[in-house]
């Protein structure tokens, strides 16, 4: 292996003809660097759109009340169902999977904005919402000044509210605490308790930085709500099936509201589980795909250096008579042919490897910051692990039918050719 005069050989074999051998090695470059391109792509496209779930708790749902569209029990259709505290009551009974039971409340309604103002400034693209502490478990946030909602600010209805990090560049000076300043949401003055930040970032839930939350009760009062809820979020507990826990929540709120047991559009919902299932199932497939096609195109690359070492075995023909006929081995015949295709493929494929992973440094680099359905094109270490057995495998494959051919040459008959 590493005999000096072995490698200077393959060095000279390799050498005698260079485009042969440089067209030889870029199928094997052009196939690998299109396999690492499309993993990183595949792992780029994923990152972007799982980052909409961020650290979102993907074993969770959502319900809301919509029309009716069955008569029932006397009730004629298009009926709306309005949610009230008491429905709450009744889902954290009835839900015994359910780890967490958080009401909604939405001011203007689901993603509608409001004007705020705060002395000498004003915003008006900000969420205003009531909530209960729970809510932060199904959807993380990160507290980068002062706290969270708690249950007091509940039982006592605390005119408190908790303001992204957009509302807070808004509102306030850049060096300005907010804890303990007052804004103003619709001539009422809420008392800044905290300010929030998201465990995780992307494009598509930016929108979270511009949302202010107020205690459930706090907002039903203080906006005139009475005792009506917008929506629950439902966490399940662990190895609790989200679909059934939907299904029990419908049911138990059909019941309470007279909708038709039949009626699928009396109560809207979505299925956190179901959609990041169905996500994850698809990148399970264009992984799938990536690999095949990857693959596919580096082995055209391997076929072509296996055909280019059947063409060097032909023309070295009379050198392996010799070497046989002065008592070289067929294993030393073999192994030289091999390591000279592994040698090209290794090669070939090491710097197809540099120069996707390269590649997709340079695009990470040029989109890093923004927001889109594209995020972090990289490939993992185990990734570009498999990435090199491939080369090595690869190599040996391409070496193996032009060895054989090597090792059958008899000497008589390669002495004989010209």
């Amino acid at each position: 292996m590493f005999d000096i005069d072995r490698w200077q050989e393959i060095y000279h074999v390799l050498s005698k003809n260079k485009l042969r051998t440089a067209l030889t090695a870029f199928g094997v470059f052009w196939g690998m660097f299109m396999l690492v391109v499309l993993m990183g792509s595949g792992n780029g496209l994923r990152n972007g759109v799982m980052g909409d779930f961020g650290s979102f708790a993907t074993n969770s749902f959502f319900v809301w009340g919509q029309t009716s569209s069955m008569p029932y029990k006397g009730f004629q259709k298009g009926r709306y169902v309005a949610f009230d505290n008491d429905d709450t009551e009744a889902l954290k009974r009835g839900l015994t999977g359910a780890a967490v039971v958080a009401p909604k409340c939405q001011l203007g309604g689901y993603r509608s904005t409001n004007f705020v103002t705060r002395k000498n400034f004003s915003g008006s693209s900000f969420g205003i919402s009531g909530d209960v502490p729970e809510i932060i478990k199904i959807s993380p946030k990160k507290i980068v000044q002062g706290r969270w909602l708690n249950q007091k600010d509940l039982d006592d209805k605390r005119k408190v509210a908790v303001i992204g990090s957009r509302v807070k560049e808004v509102l306030f000076e850049k060096d300005e605490n907010p804890i303990g300043e007052y804004i103003n949401i619709s001539g009422i003055y809420f008392m800044v308790i905290g300010v929030h930040d998201l465990e995780f970032t992307s494009g598509h839930n930016d929108s979270e930085l511009e949302s202010i939350l107020t205690p459930l009760t706090t907002f039903q009062q203080a906006f005139n709500w009475g005792d009506r809820v917008g929506w629950y979020s439902v966490m399940g507990k662990p190895d609790v099936a989200v679909a059934d826990l939907e299904q029990e929540a419908r049911v138990i709120l059909k019941k309470r509201h007279n909708v038709h047991p039949d009626d699928h559009r009396a109560i809207g919902g979505w299925n956190a589980s179901e959609e990041f299932g169905k996500i994850s199932g698809l990148f399970i497939a264009i992984q799938v795909l990536v690999w095949v096609v990857g693959i596919g195109t580096l082995l055209a690359g391997v076929i072509g250096v296996s055909n280019i070492m059947l063409v060097v075995v032909k023309e070295r023909t009379k050198e392996i008579g010799i070497r046989k006929a002065i008592g070289a081995t067929p294993f030393s015949i073999v192994s030289q042919i091999i390591l000279e295709a592994l040698i090209l493929t290794g090669m070939a494929g090491y710097l197809g490897l540099s120069a996707g992973v390269g590649v997709l440094e340079l695009v990470n680099s040029s989109i890093e910051g923004s927001a889109g359905m594209f995020t972090n094109p990289e490939i993992d270490l185990s990734a570009a692990l498999i990435c090199l057995i491939i080369i090595v495998i690869s190599g040996g494959l391409a070496g193996v039918i032009p060895a054989q051919k090597a090792a059958g040459v008899d000497p008589i008959v390669a002495l004989r050719s010209e």
